[in-house]
């Protein structure tokens, strides 16, 4: 699911932290209920609050989404408050639930003098961390309520930060004034803002509508995901049926033959690509044709081009080596993933491709194939052996680690054969085994087929940068393609 808690982004960092305008927050005081969309379709709600007491200034979100996901209605819920001190503006606590349908994860964050002391508790393993004291404060919070109040002109900027748990990190952004216009709004001229906010780290856009006195109509995210102001009974009915996973899928002109097993593959993509998600390896090719239109080729790579390391695993070059560490949802440190590592070792202990597909051919055929919205760790999904291709990836992204081989998860589309043929977004891992091998434990593929279209690598974080894309991606197929000249870097002459 998307976070559409990311939509909580900050304002300005011109203002001093002891210049809090505590007589326009307590205008802006209660609650604002709004339907949350999906490409034109209600998947959800939110309710917004605001409240100044005891010296405190809190903000509270709180979303609940429903969608259908092969034919199953999933629930999931984004809570997240922040508290700051009225006197001086500083952020000085988070509090943050995902609770989805398996389980809760919880993040809480408190100033603790210069440092942020954050406990996280995911799939029931508990971690403790700090970091330096945020930047953020209540004008970052209510960045576009409280800046209208200025009436800023047109092109006006603004620079905003926000810490984000779940990311373990606190992001930069900028916030622009694109146009402002009078509308009618309940019999009376209302002055409307438009402003536009960019995390370029994440690629990331949203677009707001705020009237001059702070109040958010509207905010749309990466253009896909959109909260409207309604009455809160309105804003609660979410009675139709949204599939995200048919709704989003990339439909193809025609049927793509031997999908699984094809040496090579042409297509055209047309969507808003960036270039932080035209990714160009041994893989696949993905070149600019004209504006959002592209030409992908994908190749089945041959595994006699790699040279296997033996493990453990002498040379890692440092750009590779992060991706033996462990994180919030990949815990492969814990003793219980660690245990699974050893044993999947086997006889081939030292034999790193070996134990590749010892993992995946583990996981592809021990996990029970459900599909559900959740915040997925590795750890949880060991216990259960459940979930779709996105656990499949944790788990054996986890696994590998564990055993000493650098993994990471991909983000991406593939392509499903049948009635309802087409590119379906999905999940992955690359592996490192003296170069970078995509598999998918989903479909037991040591390599990956073809049909991967690869758009993102990484974690939570980097894997946003998919959001602007969903639902936004056109793709036809081409006639045989040529890989010979495309991958000749790879290819051998023979």
């Amino acid at each position: 699911m998307v976070n559409v808690l990311l939509i909580i982004w900050g304002l300005s960092l011109m203002a001093t932290p002891e210049d809090v305008p505590l007589e326009f927050i307590q205008r802006l005081q209660g609650d604002n209920w709004y339907g949350v969309y999906m490409n034109g379709a209600k998947v959800g709600y939110s309710v917004h609050k605001i409240g100044v007491q005891d010296g405190k200034i809190t903000l509270t979100e709180d979303a609940h989404f429903s969608v259908i996901m092969s034919g199953t209605r999933q629930n999931m819920r984004l809570y997240s408050e922040r508290t700051y001190a009225a006197d001086t503006g500083r952020l000085v606590r988070i509090h943050a639930l995902v609770t989805d349908p398996s389980q809760q994860s919880e993040f809480t964050a408190e100033a603790e003098g210069e440092r942020f002391l954050m406990h996280s508790v995911v799939g029931q393993n508990r971690k403790q961390k700090d970091f330096p004291l945020p930047e953020e404060t209540v004008w970052d919070g209510l960045r576009q309520s409280l800046w209208v109040f200025a009436r800023p002109e047109v092109g006006s900027t603004r620079e905003f930060r926000l810490f984000e748990p779940l990311y373990e990190r606190e992001l930069t952004g900028t916030s622009q004034v694109t146009a402002l216009e009078e509308r009618l709004i309940d019999g009376a001229p209302t002055r409307i803002y438009t402003i536009r906010n960019r995390i370029d780290a994440m690629e990331m856009d949203s677009v707001a509508r705020v009237t001059a006195s702070g109040q958010v109509l509207e905010e749309s995210l990466s253009g896909s995901m959109t909260l409207k102001l309604e009455p809160e009974a309105v804003a609660r009915d979410v009675s139709q049926q949204y599939d995200v996973i048919m709704a989003n899928a990339a439909r193809v002109d025609r049927p793509i033959t031997n999908p699984r097993n094809r040496p090579c593959l042409g297509l055209i993509l047309t969507g808003p690509l960036s270039e932080g998600v035209l990714f160009n390896n041994q893989h696949q090719r993905i070149t600019r044709m004209s504006e959002n239109r592209y030409d992908f080729r994908g190749r089945l790579v041959d595994l006699k081009e790699y040279a296997p390391p033996n493990l453990p695993l002498e040379k890692v070059p440092p750009e590779v080596s992060p991706w033996l560490q462990p994180s919030t949802f990949i815990q492969s440190d814990h003793p219980a993933i660690r245990e699974k590592a050893r044993e999947l070792r086997g006889e081939e202990r030292n034999n790193s491709l070996a134990v590749v597909r010892n993992i995946c051919r583990w996981v592809h055929e021990n996990m029970r194939t459900t599909y559900s919205a959740r915040m997925s760790n590795a750890l949880e999904v060991l216990e259960h052996l459940e979930g779709d291709c996105t656990e499949h990836s944790v788990l054996m992204t986890a696994l590998a680690r564990a055993a000493g081989i650098p993994a990471r998860e991909n983000a991406g589309l593939v392509y499903i054969p049948g009635k309802d043929a087409g590119f379906y977004f999905h999940q992955w891992l690359e592996v490192w085994i003296g170069e970078w091998l995509a598999v998918d434990p989903t479909f037991n593929q040591i390599p990956a087929d073809a049909t991967h279209i690869k758009l993102a690598e990484g974690d939570l974080f980097q894997q946003s940068k998919i959001i602007p894309l969903i639902g936004r991606i056109e793709v036809s197929v081409t006639e045989e393609a040529d890989c010979k000249n495309m991958f000749s870097e790879y290819i051998s002459p023979e």
